[in-house]
């Protein structure tokens, strides 16, 4: 009789641990025996709070439909000619994106860049090329999810990523929960078997599906308004 198989997953970090030091890459992922999955993440300047709903860093429109310079293919670095503003490596492990053609379509993880303060700035990527850039492409840089998440605020200013399963200290490395049956902190109540979104009234927190808010899983559970409960998380 054929056997089913999954992932097999070992974690340098327990779950339900905060670390200094980080040790995955941000983004990877882990799955338990039951199905769960798990997402590597570095808290923003605020901890988390176990069970509240989590965003990714508020979007940087200065990092989008920036022009560069031409690149050929096979090249691994890129250079913008739009000045901007960036900390040592801030996109490093995000993604540069070819938003205008040539090249348009292709999405190409970041390796690395220097600090730059209003100036032009050289990325050097994980992927080559595969379309040449011309003076007529623009690129938009996204930064990845898992850097500096926050509690998702009523506004969504980023992409919903996950839910906190510990208070990992600000700045600091851990797991966050991203399928699964997770506890999570609800607005307004939730009916059992009904489809869930981010809420806009309680940062933090989910409430019944609202189609304008972004989609997080369903109850699994019914849940009375301001208590956490059991919801089956599909970002995964």
């Amino acid at each position: 009789m054929s056997q089913l198989t999954g992932p097999t997953s070992v974690a340098g970090q327990a779950l339900f641990t905060s670390s200094a030091t980080q040790q995955h890459v941000l983004g990877e992922q882990m799955v338990t025996p039951d199905g769960r999955k798990f997402r590597y993440a570095k808290a923003g300047a605020s901890a988390l709070v176990r069970g509240n709903l989590l965003q990714s860093q508020a979007e940087d429109t200065d990092s989008e439909n920036l022009a560069v310079a031409a690149a050929a293919i096979g090249a691994t670095t890129v250079t913008t000619t739009t000045t901007l503003t960036l900390t040592a490596n801030e996109m490093a492990g995000g993604y540069l994106l070819v938003a205008i053609t040539p090249g348009l379509g292709q999405c190409l993880r970041i390796k690395s860049h220097p600090a730059v303060t209003t100036a032009v700035v050289t990325l050097t990527l994980e992927d080559p090329i595969a379309v040449a850039l011309t003076t007529d492409s623009r690129i938009d840089l996204v930064a990845n999810l898992y850097n500096a998440v926050i509690q998702n605020p009523t506004t969504a200013t980023g992409s919903v990523v996950g839910v906190a399963i510990h208070a990992i200290a600000a700045d600091e490395f851990g797991w966050i929960q991203t399928g699964g049956i997770a506890n999570v902190l609800n607005d307004a109540g939730s009916t059992v078997g009904t489809n869930v979104s981010a809420s806009n009234a309680t940062a933090g927190a989910v409430e019944a599906a609202v189609t304008a808010q972004a989609a997080v899983g369903f109850a699994v559970t019914g849940i009375t308004t301001t208590e956490a409960g059991a919801i089956y998380l599909t970002l995964d």
